[in-house]
């Protein structure tokens, strides 16, 4: 057996040369082992990126979910051969552009993850090339601006600033120069900024949150608040709303002393170090709330996945992001588990009809269920309609103006769902899908987050 690293990066024997059946166990996600200097053997990596390729070329049950795998199949099948060795090795690359680490694949449809004896994980081997290419070319200027979603809210925030901002975000002048220096499409939604953030909007709910907590065997009942850089900066109402409803569920919010970016958009570019580095200003705000009896709850599905899973996987020994793994919440899981003691309020005052409702892919992922969907269809005369396809945008990869296309035709199909729905209302947990799905539809009408339909629904 050759000790050659997986596409997970784990150093784990290679998988045998017979056999394709699938596997009917769980899967199992390996640690990913971005310290080891063999991580980062592109001779090593170049091999495993053959191996792992050969196996979707031979499945292709991949191939309606993103563009990687078409871009793979149809260079594979413009070859003489029609065999991953005759691609050239740049449309590796082109493949690994394409992922944005969804983890769709891994999760939904490859019969071939660990512990199969193959043991895929194309997301952690997308991301082990990622982190390959930063480490040896470092992170692009442009992609340090679109990644840093803290620092570029905070300067864009300043009063009178923000308006400037926006005002020029909206113009065609202004989106021909995002075009020309960062080659942001002009047809992509951009975000609005905001100078009163949520932090400050909230500020009421610094110190330990007061009244009498109610606890069940998930939940302690008091919640701390990571508002996430989109959520602070970007659309505030999101935390607004969530602490209302929590509130009218007599479920105390607190917000943590300080936070940073998750590290999601760092994740996506493979600049670990920089992830490191979030984290250890992150965790110990976290523990914090954690030592004080808090839960902790974040209205951004990508933020939950990162403190969730991915963390735990870069760094499966630190037994402080197991503790944050374990008590962050998505919003309406945390509802879920309050409804399920008995404690969550169905005063309804207003039904909400037909619902349009996107599921993020870093939402699905968790592996939580469709607790959006069960907590909404409590209101009454109220009906939900799923949808569970990605929207395209995923983090950077939708604004970039060479993928703008691709991001579209991944997305075209919810919009399409939520056009023919013709509901009241339609949403997604992830509000830049949501304005990806707003950019494509006839009218341009505006997502409503969930939240914000649930506390529209409370009446509060």
């Amino acid at each position: 057996m050759s000790s050659t690293p997986t596409s997970s990066g784990d150093g784990g024997p290679r998988p045998p040369a017979a056999g394709r059946e699938g596997s009917l166990e769980a899967p199992t996600r390996h640690p990913l082992d971005w310290r080891n200097p063999a991580f980062y053997d592109e001779a090593a990596l170049t091999k495993e990126l053959e191996r792992v390729f050969d196996i979707c070329h031979g499945c292709r049950r991949c191939f309606s979910l993103c563009n990687s795998f078409p871009t793979l199949f149809d260079a594979v099948d413009a070859t003489a051969s029609g065999e991953v060795a005759a691609v050239d090795k740049k449309v590796f690359w082109q493949v690994v552009d394409h992922c944005y680490l969804c983890d769709m694949c891994f999760m939904t449809k490859c019969p071939y993850v660990p512990p199969h004896p193959w043991n895929v994980d194309f997301p952690h081997l997308m991301l082990r090339a990622k982190a390959v290419r930063t480490r040896k070319e470092g992170v692009s200027f442009r992609n340090r601006v679109l990644a840093a979603t803290d620092t570029v809210g905070k300067i864009a925030g300043i009063p009178v600033v923000v308006e400037v901002v926006n005002a020029v975000n909206r113009s065609a002048a202004g989106r021909a120069v995002l075009e020309k220096t960062l080659g942001v499409d002009p047809t992509a939604p951009i975000p609005k900024y905001h100078s009163r953030t949520a932090r400050k909007r909230l500020r009421r709910l610094g110190g330990a949150p007061g009244g009498q907590a109610v606890s069940t065997p998930e939940t302690t009942g008091k919640a701390a608040l990571f508002t996430t850089c989109y959520g602070n900066r970007n659309d505030p109402r999101i935390n607004e709303d969530l602490v209302a409803v929590f509130e009218h569920n007599d479920i105390p919010v607190t917000l943590l002393a300080q936070e940073r970016c998750c590290g999601m958009p760092r994740l996506e570019l493979g600049d670990l170090e920089a992830v490191a580095r979030l984290k250890e200003h992150n965790i110990p705000q976290l523990i914090g709330a954690l030592d004080a009896g808090l839960d902790i709850v974040a209205p951004i599905p990508s933020c939950v996945l990162m403190f969730k899973q991915e963390l735990p996987l870069m760094f499966p020994g630190d037994a402080q992001v197991r503790r944050v793994a374990e008590r962050i919440f998505d919003p309406f899981e945390y509802l879920m588990h309050r409804h399920r003691a008995g404690l969550l309020r169905t005063d309804f005052k207003r039904t909400l009809g037909k619902v349009s409702y996107h599921v993020p892919c870093h939402l699905r992922v968790q592996n939580i269920g469709l607790k959006t969907r069960d907590v909404l269809r409590l209101v009454p005369d109220t009906t939900v309609e799923t949808i569970e396809r990605c929207s395209g945008h995923n983090g950077t990869y939708g604004v970039k103006k060479e993928f703008r296309a691709a991001s579209m035709k991944i997305g075209r199909p919810v919009i399409q769902r939520v056009e023919s729905a013709a509901a009241q209302h339609y949403a997604s947990d992830c509000p830049m899908a949501g304005e990806q799905i707003r950019s494509g539809l006839e009218d341009g009408r505006e997502p409503e987050h969930p939240l914000t339909l649930l506390r529209l629904a409370y009446g509060i």
